[in-house]
């Protein structure tokens, strides 16, 4: 068993994240900046520096973090979507008509391929008061298309505008009300607030030139505010991300913020170089050979990045008061990689299966589809896995579905069913996956694969 001496950081890795944190700030020109880890849905370590008088912060104080936000409003609408309310694949104009653009979906304004615009039209909204801006249209314009919806990933802030009045819509009550009730207070975030809550940090400019700061405008978002309003603390978030990771029943499960975690958007070439890709309400980066997965943030005077390095089971929070300088992705990406590096996770003690269908272990073992090699596992986690023992090929895990049937979770084959095909005395004939023939026997003539099988046989050459 884990004792709470063994859930804290070695001295060697608590000296090293303060390091980075501290050249991030040193070297970013923030005022200040705050760091959190979370290792087992536990936070193992805090950090802070500053070099301004009267801006000493700690994880309870409160940073503007802007785009983090979106992952708030995501999780009110895949609610919506467990419930019933809704579905991802319906058109806004469902829900929410007279928009004008209606025809994108949940899941396209969930992903930002929806096709709106990035930005707002008339000043810069971000920077100015949200009485500008005092309804959709406002927020849309004129020209609220630039692509056609589903055809491209382009990040819209207005797209989470609309998902805030449809979550307003849908719940009857306003956004900030709805949020505060139904993810907030549940997971008790207290910390997290629509509008500022002493002790809170201030929004600064720092010159690119001259080492002298400028005060930025504290604005109030109006409708825009699903896309950018929150202030959270270090500590705040750090309870999100394990929350993002292991889910909680009185909020979201597990399954559904697997599916937020999962890619989502068309990915464009530049990305595919980078390896970012876009989900629902979360984006995925590449750092240091890891898969992290989160949001960033930013407004005028802040910084802000949540990042989760699933496999490693180690998260992180950087949040910075600066309009620009620290890099918050990147100091966060490598809070990860200084931990699970330092400090690789340990694996859980293999268990086996309580019990075992006597019909699902007769699936097990080794399949051919045609002459590929593939490995049908029954793990302890009650799903199965297929994969190919080359190591290359496609490969999915499955969960239970009706009649005896598997439904593909991810890859080529999500959605998909796996079928068990048996012959007329009850014997199993072969795997059917989505047409696809899987036999015990490289093209096994008593099974029926497509196209049959030569009555000669195997052959050599002669």
């Amino acid at each position: 068993m884990t004792t709470p001496h063994q859930e804290e950081l070695l001295p060697g890795t608590r000296r090293a994240l303060l390091h980075r944190i501290a050249v991030a700030q040193s070297e970013g020109r923030a005022p200040s900046l705050v760091a959190a880890v979370v290792r087992g849905g536990k936070t193992v370590w805090t950090g802070a520096r500053t070099s301004v008088e009267g801006h000493a912060p700690d994880e309870h104080v409160q940073y503007r973090i802007g785009s983090i936000t979106k992952t708030f409003t995501a999780v009110l609408v895949l609610r919506l979507r467990d419930e019933g309310a809704l579905d991802l694949a319906d058109p806004l104009e469902k829900h929410l008509p007279g928009t004008g653009v209606g025809d994108a979906t949940v899941a396209e304004l969930l992903s930002h391929s929806g096709g709106l615009a990035a930005e707002t039209p008339g000043p810069w909204w971000e920077r100015t008061p949200g009485s500008l801006r005092p309804g959709l249209a406002d927020v849309l314009g004129e020209r609220p298309l630039v692509h056609p919806a589903g055809r491209r990933f382009h990040y819209s802030n207005p797209g989470y505008a609309l998902l805030g009045a449809l979550v307003e819509k849908l719940r009857g009550a306003p956004w900030e009300e709805v949020l505060r009730r139904e993810v907030l207070v549940p997971l008790g975030l207290r910390r997290t607030t629509v509008r500022a809550e002493a002790p809170h940090a201030g929004g600064w400019a720092v010159h690119p030139w001259a080492d002298v700061m400028l005060p930025e405008p504290l604005e109030d978002l109006g409708v825009m505010a699903p896309a950018g309003q929150l202030w959270s603390t270090a500590a705040d978030l750090a309870r999100f991300a394990a929350f993002l990771v292991e889910g909680d029943e009185r909020v979201l499960s597990a399954e559904s913020l697997r599916e937020m975690r999962t890619p989502a958007a068309p990915v464009e070439a530049a990305d595919v170089a980078s390896g970012y890709a876009y989900c629902l309400g979360m984006e995925i980066r590449h750092q240091h050979g890891r898969s992290l997965v989160g949001h960033t943030g930013s407004l005028p005077g802040f910084l802000a990045c949540l990042t989760i390095g699933v496999t490693d089971d180690v998260s992180a929070v950087v949040l910075a008061n600066c309009t620009s300088g620290p890099a918050p992705f990147t100091v966060a990406a490598d809070l990860v990689r200084i931990v699970a590096e330092a400090e690789p996770r340990i694996p859980a003690p293999w268990r086996p299966l309580r019990e075992a269908d006597p019909a699902t272990l007769e699936l097990v073992g080794q399949w051919y589809w045609g002459t590929s090699a593939f490995a049908l596992r029954l793990p302890a986690d009650g799903l199965v896995s297929l994969e190919p023992l080359s190591g290359n090929g496609r490969r999915s895990r499955f969960r239970p579905g009706a009649d005896g049937t598997w439904v593909g979770l991810e890859g080529y084959y999500a959605g998909e069913l796996l079928k068990p095909v048996r012959r007329s005395d009850g014997s199993l004939s072969h795997l059917d996956l989505g047409s696809f023939v899987f036999t015990r026997r490289p093209y096994d003539e008593t099974a029926p694969v497509p196209g049959g099988v030569d009555p000669a046989g195997w052959r050599g050459i002669g």
